[in-house]
C-alpha cells in the first residue's frame, strides 16, 4: 500500500507542476526521478544509483526506434508545406470553388484546415498556419468576427486526427497498436468532423445571413488560375493518404515520399513559375523548426518513459485495473468518465503529453473491463476484441483531446487564434466556437454507439 500511496502523491505532484506552467516534459522527468528516489527510501529492493545509470540507455531507446523515425519526417512535411505556400494555395483554390455559396469562404477554411492537417499532423500548427492565411481574407470579405475565429479554432482541431498524425503514431506506440490501422480508423471519423463542421456553418448562416457577406463570383480566368494550384496540392495529399489508407506503404516511407514531393513542389514547380519558391533561407527555417519541434517531442517521450517506469514500480496502474475489475460500475460509465477527464485535461495539456501521461493509466483499466487481453468479441464487455478496443478507444481519446483544445476557459486553440486577432475578445472566440463544440459531442456519441464506423476501414482494407 505504501508504494501505491507514493504513486498517488507523484500523480498529484505531476499535475500541480503542470498547473504551475512547468514544461510538461520537465514535470514528468522531475516526478519520475524524485518519485523513484522516494521509492528507494521506502523499499530496499529499489536502488537509486543503478536506476540513474540506465538514463543513457533510456535516452538512446527514446530516439533509436524505427517507428518513431516517422515523427521528424511528418513534422518536416508540415513546416515545408507552410514555407512553400501550400497552405495558401490550398485555401485560395478551395475559396475559388466555394465562393458562389453563401459562407463558402468559411467552408473553404474548414476544408483547407483538413487538408493542411493531413500534412502537419498538429492541431496547434494547423490553427496558427491557417490563421495567417485565412483570417485576413475573412476580414477583408467582412465575415462576422465570431464566425471567422470560431471556424479557425475548430478547423485547427482537425490536425490531430486527419492522418497522417503524430498523435496517432505516439498513441499506437504507447498501446502497441498498428500505426497503419490507426491511420485507417481515423479516416471516417475525420471526414465526419469535416462534414459536421460544414453543416454547422451552413445552419448558422441560414439562421443569421448577416454572418456572411454575399460575394460576387470570381471570373472564370481567376477561378481557373486558383484551382490549377490545387492540382499539386491534391497530388501530394492524395499520394500520402491513399497510399497509407490502402496499405501501399508504411508510415515512414510515406513521410519520406511526402517530404520529397513537397521539396520538389517548392524548389522546382514554384521556383520555375515565380519568385515565391522554396529558397535556401526558407528551407533552413523549416529544418531548424523541425529540429526544435522533433527534439521537444523526443524529450517528452524520454520523460514519459521515466515517468512510466516510476508508476510501474508503484504498482498504481495495476491497482487501478484491479479496482475497475471489482467495481460494480458499468464499463461504459467508466469509459465516459475517462473521456470527460481527457476533455478537462485537454484544456491545460498538449495532446502528445496527455497521451503519454494518461493513456498508460486508462488502457490497462479498459482491458480489465473488457474481459482481458484475449477475450472474444462475443464475451467482451464492449463487444469487441482487445485489438479493436485499442483502435476504437484511441480514436475516441484523440477526438475528446480535440474538444479540450476548444473548451472554456483554457482551450489552447482559442488562445492561438487570439494571438493572431488581439482585438477580438476571448469571449467572442468562445461564442464562435461553441456550435462546433456541440456538434463534436454529437460525433463522439455516434462513434461510441456505432463502433463499426471507426473500425470499418481497418476490417475492409
Amino acid at each position: 500500500m505504501e508504494r501505491e500511496l507514493i504513486g498517488i502523491c507523484g500523480l498529484v505532484a505531476l499535475f500541480l507542476l503542470i498547473m504551475l506552467r512547468i514544461p510538461v516534459a520537465l514535470a514528468m522527468l522531475v516526478t519520475g526521478v524524485v518519485g523513484t528516489f522516494a521509492l528507494s527510501l521506502a523499499s530496499p529492493f529499489i536502488k537509486f544509483g543503478p536506476y540513474l545509470l540506465q538514463f543513457k540507455t533510456a535516452i538512446w531507446n527514446s530516439v533509436a526506434n524505427y517507428d518513431l523515425s516517422v515523427v521528424p519526417l511528418f513534422v518536416l512535411m508540415g513546416f515545408l508545406a507552410a514555407e512553400t505556400g501550400l497552405s495558401r494555395d490550398l485555401f485560395q483554390g478551395l475559396s475559388a470553388l466555394t465562393r458562389k455559396i453563401k459562407g463558402g469562404v468559411a467552408m473553404a477554411t474548414i476544408l483547407a484546415c483538413a487538408g493542411f492537417g493531413a500534412v502537419s499532423g498538429s492541431s496547434i500548427a494547423t490553427a496558427s498556419t491557417m490563421s495567417r492565411v485565412a483570417l485576413p481574407e475573412l476580414r477583408k470579405l467582412k465575415y462576422d468576427e465570431g464566425l471567422s475565429t470560431g471556424v479557425l479554432a475548430a478547423g485547427g482541431t482537425l490536425g490531430i486526427l486527419i492522418p497522417p498524425s503524430v498523435a496517432l503514431v505516439i498513441y499506437a506506440i504507447v498501446v502497441e497498436a498498428s500505426i497503419i490501422d490507426m491511420f485507417q480508423a481515423a479516416i471516417i471519423p475525420g471526414l465526419m468532423a469535416v462534414v459536421f463542421f460544414l453543416i454547422v456553418i451552413r445552419l448558422r448562416i441560414a439562421r443569421n445571413p448577416s454572418l456572411a457577406p454575399t460575394l460576387t463570383p470570381m471570373s472564370d480566368k481567376d477561378v481557373k488560375h486558383a484551382t490549377r494550384r490545387l492540382l499539386p496540392v491534391g497530388l501530394i495529399f492524395g499520394t500520402i493518404i491513399l497510399g497509407l489508407g490502402m496499405g501501399l506503404f508504411t508510415p515512414t516511407p510515406a513521410a519520406g515520399i511526402g517530404v520529397f514531393l513537397i521539396l520538389a513542389y517548392g524548389m522546382l514547380l514554384r521556383g520555375m513559375s515565380n519568385n515565391d519558391g522554396l529558397t535556401l533561407e526558407r528551407l533552413k527555417t523549416a529544418l531548424l523548426a523541425t529540429a526544435n519541434t522533433a527534439s521537444m517531442i523526443y524529450f517528452v517521450l524520454f520523460s514519459a518513459d521515466i515517468l512510466k517506469g516510476f508508476f510501474a514500480r508503484t504498482n498504481l496502474p495495476t491497482a487501478l485495473s484491479d479496482w475497475a475489475a471489482a467495481s460494480t460500475l458499468e464499463p461504459y460509465t467508466i469509459l465516459l468518465a475517462m473521456l470527460v477527464m481527457l476533455i478537462v485535461l485537454g484544456c491545460f495539456m498538449e495532446s502528445l503529453s496527455m497521451i503519454l501521461v494518461v493513456v498508460p493509466f486508462f488502457w490497462p483499466v479498459l482491458i480489465q473491463l473488457n474481459g482481458g487481453d484475449y477475450v472474444s468479441a462475443e464475451s467482451a464487455a464492449f463487444g469487441m476484441t482487445t485489438d479493436d478496443l485499442r483502435i476504437w478507444f484511441g480514436i475516441l481519446a484523440l477526438i475528446v483531446v480535440e474538444l479540450g483544445l476548444i473548451t472554456p476557459p483554457v482551450g489552447l486553440n482559442v488562445f492561438v487564434i487570439k494571438s493572431f486577432s488581439p482585438d477580438t475578445s476571448i469571449a467572442t472566440i468562445f461564442r464562435g466556437v461553441a456550435p462546433f463544440f456541440g456538434i463534436e459531442l454529437i460525433r463522439v456519441t455516434i462513434l461510441i454507439l456505432i463502433p463499426g464506423l471507426t473500425l470499418f476501414l481497418t476490417r475492409v482494407l
